[in-house]
């Protein structure tokens, strides 16, 4: 397997390429302390969360020379950075021993925090059991940072949330438990915050796209959107040393909605396509055929792709915070939620097709040996985040079937936040063993065309099989 992460690296990018801001400049701010300490890579960068989103980020950072330190509860991650390691497969660890080269350090000491000129916050933001937001990781993390606030600090979040998390839920607990009684820069007004005991805030959405190597990370454009607006100028400054674009909006708000509306088109789009897929299995259509076809529009089309379901951190979680959110104003936002209903209910169609195609060669479920392939919730990465596939999993087994998987990027599958498998990874060896082979994350370390020719029987959720024509394959 190739790492490619590589491909996100801003050395990648053409010497002469030269950073926008889309903020209008602002001589203001040219004696600021702290935009001349950015300025000058004198910078000292906290980011708390070294997860897929926070750990990139620290790179980027080391990447254009700042001292970073990285703090996290997961003393595991700390370890790992502190021997030169990673825990991430898309970041080698030649990629961290480079950034160690430039300063960078992990901890579990929120002590540490006075030492820091900006803090990042980048941790996870899931749904509780009930569908609703849970923010214990963005309030346990403000509770951490208070005491150790320290006046002219910059603090921005980046984990997704619902409008008005910033100002309504954050900002308010840094104020009440920071030692020197200090408040969030509010005013207009562009003074020396140290000398008025005040603090920065702002919200900048983080948009990590993991496995994506088109891409290089720093040529994805960095919303910002501050409590004022030199905390906007601040953060705009600050992503603009690693971003190529910062796009400045009116508000910590604004900022949260954009991130929102993003998924949330994402969320619409890929229901809308798993619908079709329903209906043109019914007519006997190939809806891959059809998204091919219509693909070649050069105007108003943009393709998405049917699945087993949703997976990741942000598509199947996002959308209903800010449904949540959305009651607080009666309103019903009743796209987001049967989008939500349509993609939740995609692996109960796998589960039938499974069926079904067993019912086919005379077998049922129960007792059937399936082998699942591709556990990730994407195809080549390392991630289990809400992957579909664990629940195909929980699903087959409630039906009686012995279920196996394999997974180039995961020898074994423990206990998650949904989930509590405590399976290990099979080999791809006498396929002809199970009854089934499920096709749920498209991985391109796998030979389909080998997998068919040893299976008995393939059922293919994505298209892996395209190309292969055989009586074995079920696509669905």
């Amino acid at each position: 397997m190739t790492n490619h992460s590589a491909a996100n690296r801003s050395s990648d990018q053409p010497k002469n390429d030269q950073p926008k801001n889309d903020q209008p400049k602002n001589d203001r701010l040219k004696n600021d302390p702290l935009k001349n300490k950015i300025e000058q890579r004198q910078a000292r960068i906290g980011i708390i969360g070294l997860g897929y989103v926070g750990l990139p980020l620290a790179l980027l950072f080391s990447e254009q020379k700042f001292a970073v330190t990285g703090f996290d509860i997961d003393q595991r991650k700390v370890d790992t950075i502190a021997q030169g390691g990673s825990y991430i497969y898309r970041i080698g660890a030649e990629e961290i021993r480079a950034a160690k080269a430039q300063g960078f350090s992990a901890t579990s000491d929120y002590a540490r925090l006075v030492e820091m000129d900006a803090v990042i916050i980048c941790v996870p933001t899931p749904l509780n059991q009930y569908h609703e937001p849970d923010l214990s990781f963005i309030t346990d993390t403000t509770h951490a940072i208070a005491p150790h606030l320290q006046a002219g600090q910059l603090v921005v979040l980046e984990s997704t949330t619902y409008p008005g998390t910033t100002e309504e839920v954050m900002v308010p607990i840094l104020e009440k438990e920071s030692k020197n009684g200090l408040k969030a820069a509010r005013g207009t007004s562009c003074d020396d915050a140290s000398a008025k005991n005040e603090f920065f805030v702002a919200f900048s959405p983080e948009r990590e796209d993991p496995g994506n190597t088109a891409v290089a990370r720093r040529d994805i454009p960095k919303v910002v959107g501050g409590v004022n607006p030199k905390a906007s100028e601040l953060a705009g400054a600050l992503y603009g040393s690693i971003f190529q674009r910062t796009v400045p909006v009116s508000s910590p708000a604004a900022a949260e909605m954009t991130k929102l509306l993003e998924n949330i088109y994402r969320c619409v789009n890929i229901a809308l396509v798993n619908e079709l897929k329903l209906l043109c299995l019914r007519m006997g259509l190939d809806i891959w055929e059809v998204i091919d076809a219509a693909s070649t529009k050069p105007f108003g089309f943009h393709p998405f792709y049917p699945g087993p379901g949703l997976g990741g951190h942000c598509i199947p979680i996002d959308p209903f915070y800010l449904s949540w959110k959305a009651k607080e104003f009666d309103f019903r936002t009743r796209f987001i939620e049967l989008a939500g209903e349509i993609n939740n209910n995609m692996p109960y169609h796998v589960l039938a097709s499974i069926g079904g195609a067993l019912n086919q060669h005379k077998k049922s479920v129960n007792g059937a040996r399936v082998l699942i392939l591709g556990v990730a919730y994407k195809k080549d990465i390392d991630d289990l985040r809400e992957s579909p596939a664990l629940t195909i999993i929980e699903l087959l087994q409630k039906e009686g079937a012995q279920v196996n998987y394999h997974d180039p990027y995961f020898p074994f599958i423990g206990k998650g936040r949904k989930y509590d498998l405590q399976m290990k990874r099979t080999e791809l060896e006498q396929l002809a063993q199970y009854d089934c082979i499920v096709i749920v994350t498209d991985h391109s370390d796998y030979d389909y065309r080998k997998i068919v020719g040893e299976a008995q029987l393939v059922v293919d959720t994505r298209n892996a099989t395209k190309g292969i024509d055989s009586p074995k394959v079920v696509r669905c």
